[in-house]
């Protein structure tokens, strides 16, 4: 990975990463917050078949599983090995201690709270590295427009000397200045 000698070539790379890559990320956070609620009810309709016995829940499971599979076709609509399955993971990991995190800090667990939204946004930063291209040794694993799944087979990697030290610590920088849901 080649090193970034200042801080207006790391700019400079970020635009590149952007425009390399058509997606609208401000649109697509808020759809994978919305695939992340999607695989959420999925759990709530399995649990809430077993604890009550009533398959109604169970026969909800496909509605909302095709849903979610639609919408992540739209983050996710090209990909290699099992990159569809570990993305799916990765949101719902994200959101389950995301959730944790919540619990904790209502029951005043600070630092247990914090610590776990830490850990959730890092894991959310790795499903947007493993679909945008920015994790080291996946640059050949980017996101690939339906109409151009045959073509390019690079995405800009952001390396700084000083921002982060780690690939993860490059990713959160990353997302935090490309995946942005307030720019409309």
């Amino acid at each position: 990975m080649q090193k970034i000698k200042n801080v207006k070539e790391f700019v400079e790379k970020l635009d590149a990463a952007k425009k390399v890559n058509p997606k609208d990320l401000s649109s697509d956070q808020d759809l994978s917050i919305g695939i992340m609620n999607l695989i959420s009810i999925e759990e709530h309709l399995m649990f809430s078949g077993a604890k009550t016995g009533k398959t109604a829940f169970y026969d909800q499971i496909n509605q909302v599983r095709e849903m979610r599979k639609r919408m992540m076709q739209k983050i996710i609509p090209s990909y290699e090995g099992e990159v569809w399955c570990i993305s799916k993971h990765l949101l719902a990991s994200s959101m389950r201690l995301f959730e944790v995190g919540t619990k904790a800090l209502a029951a005043g667990d600070r630092e247990l709270a914090y610590s776990l939204f830490d850990d959730s946004y890092e894991l959310y930063c790795v499903f947007w590295g493993l679909n945008i291209g920015m994790l080291e040794g996946t640059a050949d694993l980017k996101y690939v427009p339906k109409e151009k799944k045959a073509a390019a087979k690079t995405v800009a990697s952001v390396s700084a000397d000083t921002p982060a030290p780690t690939s993860v610590g490059r990713l959160k920088n990353w997302v935090k200045n490309a995946v942005n849901c307030c720019i409309e």
